[in-house]
Parts: structure tokens; sequence; C-alpha cells
């Protein structure tokens, strides 16, 4: 770690910052792994399965077998230096490095060489186009790739592109393996040396008629930018080396084409051209400074909010503009606050700096006011309000109960703490149902945050389903008498009230109209009345909240002693319940509307599992915005959406993904209303 941490300021150019991204699975902590290598920075290759990488050092992580939040490294090589930000690809912790990858300057995108799951990556991809954030495709696992599998791979991913792929790279094959490959651009050809840079080598006469007609797409792609290369191609004249490679750098740059390369992050194949294709093709701090609004002056784009580890909270975030040192003012909400201690991050450790350079990506103690997603402008700094991040939806939900009831006060302290590390994490008080809710993305993500609150914060807690918010409402109307009556030496207790009471239209709510006249009830018990009645709506005949009713106050009589508020509250709660119970009443579950975004081809098999969980379908149709894709809309019981993300994914390999919002409250009947009585009837009251 000390050669990148120590490092890391030395050179004058400004340290460019590159995202990892990809579906899971597909290698980028193990890439990650070989660019630190590659660059000399560690002297070892860690592994995953061994559990020994730099980063993944969380024991969630560990124990996965995969990244659960992001991971930061630094690296030199050949006198540039480069912060890596390894973004996790599973749905569940992908929304933990998204503020981070608004912030970049470049992403590799990290795929699998298998044409039939080139699908994953459309996500991100379409992600990077709307960030407009310059990117290159990264086929790992070259070792295991099929003859014919880049350009078959090429044809599936080029649809769900934006800007044209530009194959850099085909592989040379030796019987079934993989030994090396030809650059499309130096016209080179180089064998993989494991743990060295590639060996260059003639380019194999089986494969020259090939590599001349993937140059020759490669050389047309770049020319649709530029009119001397086109007016060379069109002379059937050979273009210059330079004129080739100052484009690639240059459209790359642009984010106008998304070269394409190849190798093996496990056996260190293709990793130095990577790095190469860094130096040359990874645009400048400037750009990702413009992203984020600012347009005169420093800033520090603060990604992520860090807790619990020795140094406490930090802040980490990318340094644009210009440098940062300790002690330095930046304005957090209008207000100045002073930075404390600047710390390089690589994995799980932390090198404290002096300063820090335009393009570093810093940890910073106590700016105690910065949140995920904030610029955090210098004294003079002209800035435009940054981006914000598309998270996902919070499809997951968990009641959570801490074991022994001291833990209550730690546990709302380590969800603030918990929420603040993770925007698509929430927390909250249902104040119908007394629970302590958790909402994430999925239920993986929702595993891994529990085991963070007990290794982190010492909170053990059971969890379960959240209680569905059902309701109950009436079918006529009724009418009772609540009277109280209570001796008990001194002063007793008397109050009589007579309501009716009516159904109203769905939505309505609650009235509560006072038509006493003559005095029946005095006026300031009234009030005590409605309070009784409204206790009663608490839990009606079936165990529920009472909505949509009217309620009248017509008679009632009073003890010119023994009346009170208590005693008149009494009456009213006692009337309600009474008036209730003869109201015909019956059971309203929430329904909610879905819309389910997925693949073409999987919209019927999502309309069916909807379908099964009682659902309404409203339509299938194309997606309105994404090209190969469907959504379906449709009504669904609120039960209904418990598990219903992983049943979605698992038919979609992975992709499909759903949004959904309260419409209204249904009448329920039958075995299923029966079943939700008889569950409530069995909790304490």
């Amino acid at each position: 770690m000390g050669n990148t941490l120590n490092g890391a300021k030395n050179g004058s150019a400004a340290t460019r910052a590159v995202a990892l991204v990809g579906p899971v699975g597909t290698g980028k902590t193990s890439l990650a792994e070989a660019l630190l290598f590659a660059s000399g920075t560690t002297t070892r290759q860690g592994s995953v399965e061994a559990g020994t990488t730099v980063g993944d050092a969380s024991p969630e992580a560990r124990a996965r077998g995969g990244s659960t939040e992001i991971n930061l490294y630094h690296l030199d090589y050949m006198g540039d230096r480069f912060a890596l930000i390894d973004l996790p690809g599973g749905v569940g912790f992908a929304a933990d490095g998204l503020a981070a990858l608004q912030s970049a300057d470049m992403a590799i995108v990290v795929i699998d060489p298998v044409p039939e799951r080139a699908a994953l990556a459309e996500p991100i991809l379409r992600q990077l186009d709307a960030l407009g954030l310059p990117h290159a495709v990264f086929i790992n696992k070259i070792e295991h790739a099929r003859a014919g599998t880049v350009h078959a791979l090429i044809s599936e991913l080029q649809p769900i592109s934006q800007e044209p792929l530009a194959l850099r790279q085909i592989p040379i094959r030796e019987g079934d393996a993989v030994t090396g490959y030809v650059d499309l651009a130096l016209e080179r050809a180089y064998r993989y040396r494991p743990g060295k840079e590639s060996e260059r080598v003639e380019i194999p006469g089986a494969m020259q008629s090939l590599e001349h007609a993937d140059r020759t797409h490669l050389l047309e792609t770049l020319a649709d930018f530029d009119d001397s290369l086109l007016e060379a191609l069109l002379m059937d004249e050979a273009p210059d080396q330079a004129m080739v490679m100052a484009d690639l750098a240059a459209d790359t740059a642009g984010n106008k084409v998304v070269p394409v390369v190849l190798g093996s992050a496990l056996s260190d194949g293709g990793v130095h051209r990577l790095l190469k294709l860094l130096r040359h093709e990874a645009p400048s701090p400037d750009g990702a400074a413009e992203r984020m609004g600012l347009r005169e002056g420093g800033a520090l784009h603060v990604f992520k909010i860090a807790n619990g580890g020795a140094m406490g909270r930090l802040a980490l975030g990318r340094v644009l503009g210009s440098g940062l040192n300790e002690g330095d003012e930046l304005i957090v909400e209008d207000a100045p606050e002073r930075t404390g201690s600047l710390f390089f991050v690589q994995g799980e450790k932390t090198a404290k700096q002096a300063s820090a350079q335009p393009g570093d990506v810093v940890a910073v103690a106590k700016v105690d006011g910065a949140r995920s997603g904030m610029m955090l402008g210098r004294k003079g700094a002209e800035l435009a309000d940054p981006p914000s991040a598309a998270y996902p939806a919070r499809n997951a939900a968990i009641a959570i109960t801490t074991r022994d009831r001291k833990d209550d006060v730690k546990l709302s302290t380590a969800l603030h703490r918990l929420c603040e590390e993770d925007p698509a994490l929430e927390w909250s008080q249902d104040d119908a149902s007394h629970e302590t809710i958790l909402r994430g993305v999925n239920e993986d993500h929702l595993a891994v945050v529990i085991g963070r609150l007990q290794r982190r914060y010492g909170v053990a807690v059971d969890t379960r389903a959240p209680r569905i918010a059902y309701r109950e409402s009436i079918r006529k109307a009724a009418g009772a008498r609540g009277r109280h009556k209570k001796q008990s030496g001194g002063h007793g207790q008397f109050g009589d009230c007579v309501i009716e009471i009516r159904p109203l239209p769905r939505g309505e709510g609650f009235v509560f109209e006072d038509r006493i006249t003559g005095g029946a009830i005095p006026r300031q018990y009234i009030p005590a009345v409605e309070s009784g009645v409204r206790d009663a709506m608490a839990r009606g005949p079936l165990g529920f909240p009472v909505v949509d009713v009217a309620v009248t106050l017509i008679d009632g009589s009073f003890h010119s002693v023994d009346s009170s508020e208590l005693a008149f509250r009494i009456a009213g709660r006692m009337a309600m319940t009474e008036a209730l119970a003869q109201a015909a009443p019956y059971l309203l579950e929430p329904v909610v509307k879905v819309a389910v975004d997925c693949p073409a081809g999987t919209g019927s098999k999502a309309g069916s599992a909807l379908s099964a969980r009682r659902g309404q379908i409203l339509g299938l149709a194309q997606h309105p915005d994404w090209d190969r894709w469907e959504r379906v809309e449709a009504l669904l019981p609120e039960s209904g959406l418990h598990g219903l993300d992983t049943e979605l994914r698992s038919m979609s390999q992975g992709l499909a993904a759903f949004t959904s919002a309260f419409d209204h409250l249904s009448e329920l009947g039958g075995k299923h209303a029966d079943d939700v009585v008889r569950t409530r009837a069995a909790e304490p009251a």
C-alpha cells in the first residue's frame, strides 16, 4: 500500500478516476487486483477465492465472495496517477457506488465472454450513457471464450450501446486456448505471459485476413468523426498511425466511441494493455468537474459517508478544480466547515496525507454536515446544482425488533448511521403498526445490513415481514348508546351519549357531526366524545383501523357532579364499539400500482407472476424509452409484493425491476379475509 498512497502526489498531471463496473461475477475486483499488481503497487495479486484481496475486506464481502460496497484504490503507472473505484455488481449493492460513478473520468465495463449474458450489461451501459461518462469494455476471462465469441458478443452489445463499439483487439487461438491478441490499432500481435507484459510476436498468417477486416471496421468507425481519416480511407491510403491513435484517444475521451479490449484478470493477460489504454485515453478531471456543475474554483464531490472505522466519520469524495489541504474551509449548506485530516484509501487501509491534488479521491474527517451527493465548494467557487443519482427502488422491507429492549436507543443511532452511508437504505417508525421498518433494494441488501448492524454496533435484532396496512369499513348505518357510570366513594363517573354512524364514500376518511340540542351534553364534553369515538376506530371489530365513516352525536345525558371529560370519552368509545359491530364491517386491503420493466420476451412471464399474486394486469407494451424492453403495468395487493423482486429477476437473468406506489384500498373477502382476521386476532392488542 505504501507505494501507492505515499506516491499519490508525485508527478504533475492530475489524478484520473476510473470506475470498474459490470454485472455481478464478471471479475471486477479480480481486475482491480491485477491492475494493482501490474502497476507495481502490490507485490502479489490477491485472490477473491482465497480472501486475500486488497478490497472486499469486510466480513460481509468475504463471506459472500463478492463486493457489498465500493472499494477504493490508488496506483501509479509510468508516471500517471489513477484512482480506481470498484463498484459492486450485485443489484442490491450497486447503489453504493452511484454517486462515485458520477464524478469519475472514465468507466471500464467488465463483462463475461458469453454472448448469451451480454444483456446483463444493458442497465450499466444505459446508466453510463445517461451520465455522458466515457467508457471502455473489457472482456474478462477470455481464456474461457469459444471460437467466434468476441464477434458474437459485439453483435449482442452494439444494439444496447448508444455509442459505436470500437473493437481494439481480437484473440489469438492455439487449439482451444487463447494465447494472446492482435492489437488492431497498432497492427501488432502479442502473446500473454502470466505476471509480465505480453510479448510481441508476428501476426499469425491464418489471422491476417480477419485482422485486416476488423481493422478496416475500426478505422471506418473512427472516420465517422474525422474527415481527414475518412478521406484517406476513400482514397485507399494507409492512414498515419499517429492519426489513428490520436483519434482513438479523442473519440474515447469525448464519449464518441467505446473501445473494446480483452484479457484475463486472473492470468494477467491484457492487463498492461488496459493500463496503457487508461494512460492515453482516459480524459482529465476537467470533464468530470464540468459534469458536476463546477464552473470555477475548487470543490469536493462527496460520494459516500463512512462511519464506524478507527478514524470516525469520514466523507469520501473527489477533489475537483484545485487541490485541498488539511484545515481548508469548505462551504457546507451555506456555512463554512474546516476540514480535518485527509486520508488516501487503499481497500480497508488508510494513510494520512497533508494535502490532495486535483482529481484525487480522498477521505476527509470532521466535515460533519457533508452528505452523499453534495458538492462542497471552496470559498469563491462557482457551483451549479450537481446531478442527482438515480437510486433503485426500495422493493424490500422488513420489520425489526431488538432482542434486548435496552438496545432500542442504540438501534435508532445505528440505523441513522447505516442509512447515512447507504442512500438506498431507509428506515422509519410506522405510527399505525408501531413497527420499526427497514427498506432496501432487495432481500440480499437487507440481509447484509442486518449483519452490519450486529457486527458494527452490537445490536442483535429479530426480523419479520412488516404488517400490511389493512383497514376496515362498514356497509350500513347503525346506532348505539354508550353509558359509563361508576360510583366508588366521593365523586363518581358518569357519561352518556347516543351516536349514529353511516358509511362514507371510499377515501372520505372520518366525519364527526354534533347535533346535540337543549344542552343534553354540555359543550365542553363533546370533544371528549369525539376522542372516544376515534379511540374505538383505532381497532375495529375485525382488528384494524376503521376508515370512511361518518359519526353523528344525537343525544346523551350528564351529571352535574360526576360527569367529566374522561367519563364522556369512555362513553364515546363504548358507543362506537357497539355501533361498528352492528354496521356490517368488512376488510379493506391496500392495492399498489406496479410497473415492471423487463427484457423483451419476458413480459408475459412477469404478467403471469403478477396474476398469480392476485394482480390485475393493466397492460403489456413495449417500453416507452428502451428498445428491446417491455413494461407490464398492474394493480396488485400490497401483500403480493413480498418476494416479487426475486421472482421477477429469476425469470429475466436478473434484469427485471419494478416500482410500486399505493393506489387505493379494495375490499377483501372470502378465505383471504378470514386468514387475515384470524392472524390479527392472534396478535396482542
